[in-house]
Parts: C-alpha cells; structure tokens; sequence
C-alpha cells in the first residue's frame, strides 16, 4: 500500500473545471468507468420504496437506473459539486420522464446537507477521491449521519492497495505535475470507512488501465 496524495487544489477550481467538462465528460470517462459503477450498484442492490442518495453524480447516468429502482414511492437524491453536471443531469431525467422520483442539488458532500436517518442507501462512484485527506473522515461521518440505522455505503474509487505498478506510479506523478486537472489519487477505501465506523460487508479489488480500483460495501449503524 502506497501513501495517499494530498489533494491542492481548491474547490473553487474543481468546480470550474467540472463546469467545463460536464458536456463532454460522459465521451472521458463513461464508457471507462461503466463497468465498475454497474458492479457498485449490484452491490448496493437498491430496492423499490427505498431512498437513495447519490454524491457526486456527474451528468446523471446513474440515477436513471436509481429512480427506475425505487418506483414511484421510493426517492432518489443527488448532490454534486459542479452546477454544470446539475443542469446536464437534470435535462437527462426530464427527458427520461424521471425528474419526479429525483431532487438534485449542487453542493458540497463535507457539508452534506441531509438531516439524521434520512436515506436508506448512499452510492460514490470515484467521488470519494477527489476530496483531499482530512476531509474524507468528514465526508464518511456526514453520510453515516444521513443513513437510516443499519443503513449501506457503496464506494467506487481508485485504491492504493497492492504492490505499486508502473500505471499507479506513472499516475501519481501526474497528480503531483498537473493538480488542476488530474486531481483524483488512490485511497485505501476500506479502511477509511471502518475508521469512519461503517462494517464493512463486502470488498472488490479490480483494475482499470492497470490502476487498481477497489469497491466496497458497508453498514452503517446509528443506534
């Protein structure tokens, strides 16, 4: 296991950047990062009636399947940092027939701003990541907060796990060049969620370019 990398650059920045890319982002990482994000949700296995929060959505892909799930009495909530990837996914429910089932809202996840015991499930798909390291205990406390008790976590993100290969060293020297743009770096997503007080329930340790992503489900408990 590697040291986990700082993140530098400031929110300000991030959102800027994600305003730009939200009309093409689904053309950078969609068809890369689908098979992870569909393995997240299996994981998650979101039932109907349920209500689902969804941080850091991006143009919206995800909560189509989500408000399909939970049916016309479940709900479905997102939160994203970029007012850009707001108005993207917004325009894909409405035309999708699904902006009834879902409430988005731009914002930041170390705020979180979801009362106690308000949500079934919350699902992260290489989000997690990109928030620098004293804030993801802050991020994982505000998300066991907004669970219902005994309620589950789905986490997707690239991982520091295992033997460091050429593609992680290759990518964190990227991250240390170029902040601005790639600013994402591995995480040990396990551990960080135990130490924010989740059970971890199941782990999944893949590859994606050669970069190691790890995919874990965990319980909270709020008693």
């Amino acid at each position: 296991m590697t040291e986990i990398s700082r993140v530098t650059r400031s929110k300000e920045v991030a959102k800027a950047s994600y305003d730009r890319m939200s009309g093409f982002y689904d053309l950078l990482a969609g068809l890369s990062e689908k098979r992870y994000n569909d393995l997240g949700l299996i994981l998650l296995h979101v039932q109907p009636g349920e209500s689902v929060l969804e941080i850091g959505f991006g143009t919206g892909k995800t909560l189509l399947p989500l408000a399909s799930i939970v049916g016309p009495v479940g709900r479905v909530y997102g939160l994203d940092i970029s007012e850009g990837m707001v108005s993207k996914a917004s325009a894909r429910l409405r035309e999708a027939g699904l902006s009834d089932r879902v409430e988005l809202r731009c914002g930041d996840a170390v705020a979180l701003p979801f009362p106690g015991g308000s949500v079934d499930a919350i699902f992260l798909c290489f989000t997690l990541e990109l928030f620098d390291s004293p804030e993801i205990p802050l991020v994982l406390k505000k998300c066991r907060q907004a669970l219902h008790s005994n309620g589950r976590i789905c986490v997707v993100a690239m991982s520091n796990k295992g033997k460091p290969n050429t593609m992680t060293r290759l990518y964190d020297w990227a991250h240390q060049i170029f902040p601005n743009y790639v600013d994402c770096r591995p995480i040990d997503v396990q551990q960080a969620l135990e130490a924010a007080g989740f059970r971890t329930k199941e782990t999944r340790l893949m590859r994606m370019w050669g970069l190691p992503i790890e995919i874990v489900l965990a319980e909270g408990n709020n008693d």
